[in-house]
C-alpha cells in the first residue's frame, strides 16, 4: 500500500459534461445484448495521422454511407484528462483528452448504458460511475467488470484546429461491441463423453470463463453444465423487477453460444467428481471426462426451520419463474419477507407498488447493518416504512399457516399473527458444493472451496470461482475472502480462463456491488468486513450520503447514494495501491475525490 491521499491534486480527474437531456439511471435497463458485429473501426490514435481514404484503402469494402463524421470541437476546448459528450447526428460518442491524444469511443456502459462521461478517467481507462466496469480508452476494451461487452472505438484526426470524429453509424447505435473470438476447431459429437474444459455453472463465472477462452484463442471443446432450464440471464434483476421472464434478462442468446461453439447442457445437475478419473457424473447417470475443470456453482438459499412445510405460495426466490409468481399472487394481496438480505429488501420494495401490504421480518434491530452499518441502516428502514412498509423487527417465524394448501398467516415467535397471501424468504445462502464431499477438492469447514491467486483449487486442472470459494483479496494482504458479488464473479471467471490457457493473471479488481430500492442505488466498493468505525459525509435524511468504513486508521470500503461517481473515484484510488486514511474522509472536503465537473 502506499502513502496517505491527505494532499493529492484537486483536479486531477476532470469530467465535462455536456448531455442535452440529463440521463437518469434506469438499473432495470436491458442487460448485456447479442453480440455486435463491428469491430471494425480503427484504434484510436495520436493527432490526425488517419484519412478516409485510408480506410477506404484498407476496406475498399466499406461504403461511404455506413459512416457518419462530424467536427465536434476545437482542439483546445478539451483539456488533458477531460472527457465530453459529443452528438455526431446518428448518435454520440465519447471525447476524451490524455497525453495531448484524442480518443473516442461508446458513450453509454455496455452493461446497463450508464454515461461515462459522468464517471472517472484515469491511467488510460474510464470507469462507470453506476457498477464500477472499466474500459480502455484506446481499444475500447472491458477491462473490469460487470459486463460482457466491450465500447466501440471510432476514429479520430484534427485538421485546421478542428478535432473530427468518423464513426460507424450502426456501432454509435449500437454503443457496444463483442472482442473477437475463436471457434472449435475439432469436430464434436454432442454425445461425446468428454470435454477438455468442462464448466460447471452458468452464472457470471462460468460464462466469463467461457467467452475468454474464446477470446484467448482456445479451439478446443467447451462444455458449460447447469442445473437451470435456462440460458445465462442477470441474476441480479429478479430481485430488483419480478416480471422479467428469462428471455428478457437472457445476457446471450442462443444463437451467440452456437456461433462461437460454446455447448450449453441445461438442466444437468452434478452429482459427484473423480479428479483421479477426471470425470463428472450426472444425476441421470451421463458421464464427461475433462482435462480441465470450472467449479461455479454459485450459492443456494439457507433453509428456515417453521412449523407448516407443506403450506404452498412460501418460496425461495431463484428463478424468473419464481419472480413471476411472486409479483402475481402478491398483486394487491399482502406479502411477508422473511430476512433483511439484500435479495429480500429488493423484493419488499419491488412489491410496494403490487402488494396491499407488505411487511418484513428480521432478527437484528436494524436491516442491512451488518453490510453499511446502524446508521445508514436506519436511514433505509425509514426510506421503506415511508413507502408502507412493516418492520418486525428482532422476531423469527414460528408457523406458516395456510387454507386448502394456501398460505394465510405468518405466526411469529413473538405470538403476532400477520396475514399473508405470498412468502418470500430470503437469510442468506451457503455455497452450493455438497457434490464436492467425496471429491478430494478441498473445502472449509463452511463449504468454500479454498482458491490460489489463478483460481485454481488443491487438485491440478480443477479450478473453481464465484460465490462458492474463498481467494486471497489484494486489498486485504492477500487474506483468504468470500465475496458473494456479481462483479467479483466475473473477474474470477476471466483470471480462471486466462489460467487454463497458461496465461496467468492476479486478481487485481476492487470489489464493487450494488443495490437498487424505490428508484434508488447504493453504491458499494472494497470490503469493509470487520470495519469498526463509519465516517459519514452528507445527509442521511435526504439519502445523499457518502459512508467510509473504516478499520483502525484505512478506510477499506465506501458506499454512496446520489455522490455519484464518488464510489468509482475511490474504486479507482484503492485500485491503484493507495492507502486512504481515517482522517482524510473525517474533514468533510472531498474535493479530492469528487470531480467538480460532474453533477
Amino acid at each position: 500500500m502506499g502513502g496517505c491521499l491527505s494532499k493529492p491534486k484537486p483536479v486531477e480527474v476532470k469530467v465535462e459534461l455536456t448531455l442535452l437531456d440529463k440521463e437518469k439511471e434506469v438499473d432495470l435497463m436491458s442487460p448485456n445484448g447479442k453480440a455486435s458485429p463491428f469491430s471494425e473501426c480503427r484504434l484510436n490514435g495520436s493527432l490526425g495521422h488517419c484519412s478516409d481514404e485510408d480506410t477506404i484503402t484498407l476496406r475498399p469494402h466499406r461504403k461511404h454511407r455506413d459512416y457518419i463524421e462530424a467536427s465536434v470541437c476545437h482542439v483546445k476546448d478539451l483539456e488533458n484528462g477531460q472527457m465530453r459528450e459529443v452528438d455526431l447526428g446518428a448518435g454520440r460518442a465519447l471525447l476524451i483528452k490524455e497525453h495531448g491524444e484524442f480518443f473516442a469511443v461508446g458513450h453509454k456502459c455496455p452493461h446497463y448504458g450508464a454515461p461515462l462521461v459522468k464517471g472517472v478517467l484515469s491511467k488510460g481507462h474510464v470507469r462507470c460511475p453506476w457498477h464500477g466496469a472499466c474500459f480502455n480508452i484506446t481499444t475500447g476494451d472491458i477491462e473490469d467488470f460487470p459486463g460482457l461487452d466491450s465500447l466501440p472505438t471510432f476514429q479520430v484526426r484534427v485538421e485546421k484546429e478542428k478535432v473530427i470524429i468518423r464513426a460507424n453509424k450502426q456501432a454509435l447505435q449500437t454503443q457496444r461491441r463483442s472482442k473477437a473470438m475463436s471457434k472449435c476447431s475439432a469436430v464434436i459429437n454432442s454425445s461425446t463423453g468428454f470435454s477438455h474444459i468442462l464448466i460447471i455453472g452458468s452464472g457470471p463465472a462460468g460464462l466469463v470463463c467461457a467467452e475468454t477462452l474464446r477470446q484467448e484463442g482456445f479451439t478446443d471443446r467447451i462444455v458449460m453444465c447447469t442445473m437451470d432450464k435456462h440460458l445465462p440471464y442477470d441474476r441480479p434483476k429478479l430481485s430488483k423487477c419480478l416480471e422479467n421472464t428469462a428471455e428478457q434478462l437472457q445476457l446471450r442468446s442462443s444463437d451467440f453460444f452456437q456461433t462461437y461453439d460454446i455447448e450449453i447442457l441445461l438442466e444437468k445437475e452434478v452429482v459427484s467428481v473423480d479428479v483421479k478419473t477426471r470425470t463428472v457424473t450426472f444425476r441421470d447417470g451421463f458421464k464427461i471426462e475433462y482435462r480441465k475443470l470450472f467449479i461455479a456453482t454459485g450459492s443456494r438459499p439457507k433453509a428456515l426451520s417453521y412449523k407448516g412445510k407443506d403450506v404452498g405460495n412460501v418460496f425461495h426466490l431463484r428463478t424468473p419463474e419464481d419472480a413471476n409468481s411472486i409479483a402475481t399472487l402478491a398483486s394487491s394481496k399482502n406479502a411477508v419477507i422473511v430476512g433483511t438480505s439484500f435479495i429480500g429488501m429488493e423484493v419488499a420494495a419491488a412489491l410496494t407498488d403490487k402488494a396491499h401490504s407488505v411487511s418484513v421480518i428480521g432478527i437484528e434491530a436494524v436491516p442491512f447493518r451488518k453490510a453499511f452499518g446502524e446508521k445508514v441502516g436506519k436511514a433505509l428502514m425509514k426510506l421503506f416504512e415511508s413507502n408502507r412498509v412493516k418492520f418486525y423487527m428482532l422476531n423469527e417465524v414460528w408457523e406458516m399457516r395456510g387454507q386448502n394448501g394456501q398460505l394465510k398467516e405468518v405466526v411469529l415467535k413473538s405470538g403476532k399473527v400477520l396475514r399473508a397471501d405470498v412468502c418470500v424468504i430470503g437469510i442468506g445462502s451457503s455455497p452450493a458444493t455438497a457434490f464436492l464431499k467425496q471429491s478430494g477438492v478441498h473445502m472449509d469447514s463452511k463449504g468454500f472451496i479454498p482458491v490460489n491467486k489463478t483460481m485454481q483449487t488443491n487438485i491440478d486442472g480443477v479450478f473453481a470461482g464465484g460465490d462458492v470459494v474463498t481467494f486471497p483479496l489484494a486489498l486485504r494482504s492477500n487474506k483468504k475472502v468470500n465475496i458473494p458479488h456479481w462483479q467479483m464473479a466475473h473477474v474470477h471467471g476471466r483470471v480462471a480462463a486466462l489460467s487454463m490457457m497458461g496465461k496467468p493473471s492476479d486478481i487485481k479488481t476492487v470489489p464493487y456491488f450494488w443495490t437498487a430500492m424505490f428508484g434508488k442505488s447504493i453504491r458499494y466498493a472494497g470490503y469493509g468486513d470487520g470495519f469498526d468505525d463509519v465516517v459519514i459525509q452528507g445527509d442521511l435524511d435526504e439519502l445523499k450520503f457518502v459512508a467510509f468504513y473504516t478499520k483502525s486508521e484505512e478506510v477499506v470500503a465506501v458506499a454512496s447514494m446520489n455522490y455519484d461517481p464518488i464510489v468509482s473515484r475511490v474504486a479507482e484510488v484503492l485500485g491503484s495501491g493507495k492507502t486512504i486514511r481515517k482522517r482524510d474522509v473525517e474533514t468533510g472536503d472531498m474535493s479530492w475525490l469528487i470531480d467538480k465537473g460532474s453533477q
